[in-house]
């Protein structure tokens, strides 16, 4: 096997890419320490933290979906509750606006029930006054009357009952006149 070392080193040095044997065998002992060291030792500590790296980015990914999710049940509680308030502040318009209309009709219909008391109250304060005035306008017309019949007649009338019925005759005359022309 030297024989072919050798032999390897003399046709080495003929090619200038290929180390002598030596550095060879050495470069290969080296190079297995390093790799055993790299195996045993490193190896495991940089899967230890591409594992802790990859169980961390995961758990974020799983933490950032879980909070995706609650995001988006909250996003619809909230456009649950705002239909609601929406639909709440509708009726309560809606409410409103009834309340309103029926507070409307109730006064008008109160207006309407004072208007016609006050049209009732002048009706009835119009014919208190319209018997006053006739009750007034009888007695004037009355006593005219009797002075003009005892001023005609020549005698006096002074007699309280005869006055009345020559009023009340005298009246009915009217009346009857009034009534007949109409």
């Amino acid at each position: 096997m030297i024989a072919n070392l050798v032999q390897l080193a003399a046709e080495e040095e003929q090619n200038p890419l290929i180390p002598p044997g030596p550095e060879l065998l050495v470069g290969t002992i080296a190079f297995a320490i390093v790799f055993f060291f790299f195996w045993k030792k490193l190896l495991p500590n940089i899967n230890k933290v591409l594992e802790e790296r990859r169980a961390a980015i995961e758990g974020g990914i799983e933490e950032a979906e879980a909070m995706k999710v609650e995001a988006q049940s909250v996003l619809e509680q909230y456009k649950a509750q705002l239909a609601e308030a929406r639909h709440e502040a509708a009726r309560l318009r809606q409410e409103a606006q009834e309340q309103g209309a029926a507070l409307i009709a109730e006064m008008r219909a109160e207006g309407q029930r004072q208007r016609e008391e006050i049209v009732a109250a002048g009706h009835s304060q119009l014919d208190a006054d319209r018997k006053a005035a006739a009750s007034a306008l009888r007695q004037d017309v009355g006593k005219l009357a009797t002075d003009l019949a005892g001023k005609l007649v020549g005698e006096s009338l002074e007699d309280h009952a005869r006055q009345s019925r020559v009023i009340d005759r005298f009246l009915d005359e009217l009346e009857e006149k009034a009534e007949a022309t109409r």
